[in-house]
């Protein structure tokens, strides 16, 4: 019984190393903020102010269709704007603005949680 609960173990253990991790790494930068429970679009601004929707490569115009379409079917998901410390802060600004004007009134940026208290 030992020997398969580890065999068990081990191979979830595998698993959860063998998973895709989606999307880029990005350095974020550090404010204090709640964490956010349940599903989300996430878009990721990459240093050299590239973007990305929920790790595709894609530009403005393809990421405020695309949230047109989502929002077309009801699917009104919070959206969280990943925005790498060395990104400018008019990409940043620029995708909210538009966000906003599309009527995406639930955007916000993340940010690491090891902020100043």
């Amino acid at each position: 019984m030992d020997v398969m609960f580890l065999v068990l173990v081990f191979f979830i253990y595998c698993i959860f190393n063998m998973t895709v991790h989606r999307g880029m790494k990005v350095d974020l930068p550090s404010a204090e903020g709640a964490a956010e429970p349940g599903e989300r679009i996430v878009i990721t601004i990459a240093p050299d102010d590239s973007l990305q929707f929920n790790g595709i490569a894609s530009s403005k115009e393809d990421i405020l269709a695309r949230l047109d379409e989502l929002r077309r079917v009801k699917m009104d998901l919070p959206v969280l704007i990943a925005g790498d410390r060395k990104a400018s802060l008019g990409t940043g600004i620029e995708l909210l603005a538009a966000l906003k004007s599309a009527g995406i009134g639930n955007a916000t940026f993340q940010v690491k949680g090891d902020g100043p208290k």
